[in-house]
Parts: C-alpha cells; sequence; structure tokens
C-alpha cells in the first residue's frame, strides 16, 4: 500500500485551511490543461498538412521532370524515346511520362486568364501521378477518349466556366526575329474540372498530348520533357542520372523539393518551435504548481509535525508533495488530452463552422496548397504531451517536497 500516495490524494480532495491553495491549485491544472489541448490540437494540425502534402501535392505534381536546358537554343526533346529507353535503365524510376509544355491565354467572353498548359497522355499520367483521382465525375475517362481541355478549379472559377462550355486559346508563336507575332486563337471545349482543394487549383490546365503538339507545330517524337516517378520522393536530389552525361541535348532536370520542398520544410519547422513551445508552455503552467506545493505545505505544517512525531522519516514526507504535484499536474493533462483530442478530431469541421460565420476562407486557395485546415491525430504525440507535461510536474515538485522534508516538530510548535 503506497501510504504517501494516499496521504497525497485525501490532501487534494480534503478542504484547505487558506483558500488560496484551493484556487491557485484550480489556476495551475487549468493551465496544463489549455497548454496540453493546444500542444495536440497544433501538433495534430501540423500532422494533417503533412499527410496532405503527400496526398495532394507529392501524388500530383511529378517528382522530377526533364526538360531541355532553358540556355539552349533548342526548345524541344527530340527522338524523345531513346530519352526514355536510357531513363529505365534506373531501377529508381518507376514510370515516366512525355509532356508539351507552353503558355497560353484562356479567353471566356471579356475574361482572361494566363495559364501554363501543359499536353499529357492520360495513360502514361495515371503511372506518374494520382491527377485523374482529383478530377470531378467521369470528366478524366471523358478526357481520354475526346481531348479537350482539363482546367483547375481556381482557373474555371476566375473565368466562369464549366465542364461542357466553350473556350479560346491564345498562343502566341515566335517569329524568326525572337519577336512574339499575331496568336493563334484556338476554340477547344473544357472536358472536366479538376479540384485539388488549394494553391494547385489555379496553375493545372491540361490538354492531350496530340493536341498540344499539334497547336505548338512539334512533330510526334518531340516534346518539352518528361516526368519522372521516383520510388522514394524524399530522396530525389540523391537521384543518380549519368547514363544521361552523353546525351546529344543538353538537359536541365527540376526535381519537386525545388518546386514545393519549402511547404514540407516550413511544416517541420513549425512542429519543430511546437514541440519548443509545449516544453515552454507546460513549464511556465507548472511552476504554478510550485506555488501550490508552497502554499500546501505551509497549510499543512501541523500534520507534517504530527507524522515526524510518529516515525516519519525525510523520505516519507517528500514522497507525499511530490505525489501532491504530479497528482495537480495529473489531473490538468487528463482534462486537457480529452479536450485536445476531441478538438483535434473534429478540428476541420470547427473551422469549417467557423468560416460559415466568418463567411470568409481562414485559408486562401490561392496562396496555401489548402483551403481547409486538415487535421491527424497521432497518439504518438499525445503520449509524448503527457510524458512532458509530468515530468515538468514531477520537477516542480521537487523543491517544494524538499523544504517540507525539512521542517522538524519544534520548529512547527514554535511557530504556532
Amino acid at each position: 500500500m503506497n501510504t504517501p500516495f494516499f496521504i497525497s490524494w485525501r490532501y487534494q480532495r480534503g478542504k484547505q485551511k487558506n483558500p488560496l491553495v484551493a484556487l491557485i491549485s484550480k489556476f495551475s491544472a487549468i493551465g496544463i490543461a489549455l497548454g496540453v489541448a493546444v500542444l495536440i490540437v497544433g501538433l495534430s494540425a501540423m500532422n494533417g498538412f503533412e499527410r496532405e502534402l503527400n496526398s495532394r501535392i507529392l501524388a500530383v505534381v511529378p517528382h522530377t521532370e526533364i526538360t531541355v536546358n532553358p540556355h539552349d537554343n533548342e526548345a524541344t526533346l527530340n527522338h524523345w524515346q531513346n530519352l526514355a529507353e536510357r531513363l529505365k535503365t534506373n531501377k529508381k524510376i518507376t514510370a515516366l511520362s512525355p509532356f508539351v509544355s507552353f503558355t497560353a491565354l484562356v479567353e471566356n467572353g471579356n475574361k482572361l486568364k494566363v495559364v501554363q498548359v501543359k499536353g499529357v497522355d492520360k495513360q502514361a499520367e495515371d503511372q506518374v501521378s494520382s491527377l485523374g483521382k482529383f478530377v470531378e465525375g467521369d470528366g478524366w475517362q471523358k478526357f481520354a477518349e475526346e481531348g479537350g481541355l482539363v482546367l483547375g478549379s481556381g482557373i474555371a472559377k476566375e473565368l466562369d466556366v464549366k465542364a461542357g462550355d466553350w473556350v479560346s486559346l491564345l498562343i502566341s508563336q515566335p517569329n524568326g526575329e525572337d519577336q512574339m507575332a499575331q496568336p493563334n486563337r484556338e476554340r477547344v471545349q473544357v472536358t472536366a474540372i479538376l479540384r485539388l482543394d488549394g494553391q494547385l487549383d489555379h496553375s493545372y490546365a491540361l490538354l492531350a498530348l496530340p493536341q498540344a503538339q499539334e497547336l505548338m507545330g512539334y512533330q510526334e517524337d518531340q516534346i518539352t520533357g518528361v516526368e519522372l516517378k521516383i520510388n522514394d520522393p524524399f530522396k530525389a536530389q540523391e537521384m543518380d542520372y549519368s547514363m544521361l552525361n552523353d546525351y546529344p541535348q543538353l538537359l536541365y532536370i527540376q526535381n519537386w523539393v525545388a518546386k514545393f520542398g519549402y511547404m514540407y520544410r516550413d511544416i517541420q519547422l513549425i512542429r519543430t518551435v511546437m514541440y519548443i513551445a509545449m516544453v515552454l508552455v507546460i513549464g511556465v503552467a507548472c511552476f504554478n504548481i510550485v506555488s501550490t506545493l508552497i502554499m500546501a505545505v505551509k497549510d499543512k505544517q501541523g500534520d507534517i509535525a504530527i507524522m515526524r512525531t510518529l516515525g516519519a522519516n525525510n523520505g516519507f514526507i517528500k514522497q507525499i508533495f511530490i505525489w501532491y504535484g504530479l497528482l495537480a499536474g495529473m489531473k490538468g493533462c487528463l482534462i486537457g488530452i480529452v479536450l485536445g483530442v476531441v478538438l483535434a478530431l473534429n478540428l476541420t469541421p470547427i473551422i469549417q463552422g467557423i468560416e460559415t460565420l466568418l463567411g470568409k476562407k481562414l485559408l486562401s486557395d490561392g496562396i496555401y496548397f489548402v483551403d481547409f485546415l486538415p487535421s491527424e491525430l497521432h497518439w504518438f504525440d499525445v503520449v509524448l504531451v503527457l510524458v512532458a507535461a509530468l515530468v515538468l510536474s514531477l520537477l516542480a515538485s521537487l523543491y517544494p517536497a524538499s523544504r517540507a522534508a525539512k521542517l522538524q516538530p519544534a520548529q512547527v510548535l514554535s511557530n504556532h
């Protein structure tokens, strides 16, 4: 039987002689609870952002793009099948897809939008990305059968178009004097709308590869570049492309880290900051435990004197007040964990409800890669926060417990 634990339990539940002890104890529990809850919610939000980064960015954008070097006079990769054969010798490359890319103005009535149009082959694109999963309805299959234009939902909203509408593509063609000639106007039908619920909705416009080649005047074996999918996208910068050293054209290789790596780094940075904040916030809350225990020791001086008279040693007295501090911290932790878990599991609908009340988006899809606040609860984070709070509560209890252990019966009686 752990006698110090039960004595400290009775002290927690019993009425205090000094009402300030109970008040400060409540404030310390509330402080720890709020700190724990906020940290669980914050870490869950970071987990959610990381999940969305993996599912919406890394599943959609090419892990690596190989194009003609921009300083080269040639605008296209010629006989790209030869390049594909060389790349297939690298076992870490799991798939590749040719593409044609060009800048165009999309016109609908009096509305214009500059977009980067990419011509892709549907079957090859399915091998390198999950883009088709984010196309509304059966639009992706329709795109494979009929061609046409797939527009990001952000672009479609700005142009006020929907699937089935016709728009004009204005494509500038350079003449021989490095000047832009009169743009070609092509009428194309919007086959489908791509919805990623984020920044990429404002940057995607897809055409069928043969149609894009025809608009740009390319031959069948001429493309802008190839997209690669690799088995581990987080090792994209370590890939070996030595097989391309003697390729007849000067190539430019760009991986996803160069374009979107800052998002992943930002998430990791914020997570690290939150771990530091976890220690600071809970640490500050635990200082209230020091105040509570010092006042509790003064409040229970008579009890301490009686126990010392009955033979209780320093360790026994010390254990009572260490348990007192741990119980105070545990009370705040349990309340914070319940509150934090409930909020983390319902964070997305809660934020959506707030957005509905305010009548505006808190996360703009034109700036962030998602336009909602995702959340994913990891129980490891919950355990980590719990352990950190309890350790800090233990550390906060040591000094007041040591003071209590040093009290002598004669000293207490002389003060009365």
